[in-house]
């Protein structure tokens, strides 16, 4: 979906980085941000993919910096390009994940373990530890992570990716504590969200997928995108080292 510049409001003076942004719920999250006046740069590791992304937000306000989330020259590079762009770097959102192995914890293989945690995990860490040096520790923010339903209960044969997301939601905790009380962060742990990579999980069979939840349907970006948009807002100023269960009421069914 396309923002138009007719659509636009005046420039908040605000700017947030949104790591793993060119599609999906990363996409709809910037897309909250430059719809309500602040200027994103936005990571991805396509860049074709990602050039469209910038084109389909509003190249006057939005900066695509392409690379791997784990690669720690490509955090720098990210961040000292959105600074160079805006001068200022309020906001990080951090949804940059991978999820490459499906099966029993039994029989993982350690290696594609190291490189979950590394995706989904230390990339965040990086991001924000670059992003507080480079801005927040002078003069504040707030931080979202992207972690998971998975990460709070039991995710049979997604369990190394749950565990991850598990560690996404305390690594909010730890920050929300040290970055206290210049930065606030927050994390937002979605159910089943409509996009490319959640789709083994409903295609083909959406309807049945989405009776499990009250609410009568799965999330959409766009959900994700306003659940983030204020927690990074003046609004959520006394809210930090929380996680938002983003789910559709489904959680209201564990005892059925």
């Amino acid at each position: 979906m396309t923002v138009q510049d007719n659509e636009l409001p005046e420039l908040s003076g605000r700017a947030a980085l949104v790591t793993g942004a060119s599609r999906g719920i990363g996409y709809g999250i910037a897309r909250a941000l430059v719809a309500r006046g602040d200027r994103v740069c936005i990571t991805g590791r396509n860049k074709e993919t990602l050039d469209e992304a910038v084109r389909g937000l509003g190249a006057d306000r939005v900066i695509g910096v392409a690379g791997k989330a784990h690669d720690e020259d490509h955090q720098a590079t990210a961040v000292e390009r959105a600074m160079e762009a805006f001068g200022r770097l309020d906001y990080l959102v951090n949804n940059a994940g991978t999820n490459p192995v499906f099966g029993p914890l039994a029989d993982l293989d350690l290696g594609a373990a190291r490189k979950i945690f590394e995706m989904n995990v230390l990339s965040a860490l990086g991001f924000a530890q670059r992003t507080w040096h480079a801005w927040q520790k002078e003069h504040g923010g707030a931080i979202v992570n992207i972690a998971s339903i998975a990460g709070i209960s039991a995710s049979p044969f997604l369990g190394a990716y749950g565990m991850s997301k598990a560690a996404m939601a305390n690594l909010s905790l730890q920050l929300a504590h040290e970055f206290a009380p210049v930065v606030r962060v927050n994390a937002i742990a979605p159910a089943v969200v409509k996009t490319k990579f959640a789709a083994a999980l409903y295609e083909d069979r959406e309807e049945e997928a989405a009776a499990r939840y009250p609410m009568g349907r799965l999330g959409e970006p766009e959900d994700v995108g306003g659940a983030a948009a204020f927690l990074l807002s003046d609004d959520a100023s006394w809210i930090t080292g929380q996680t938002l269960l983003l789910d559709g009421g489904l959680f209201l069914n564990a005892g059925v």
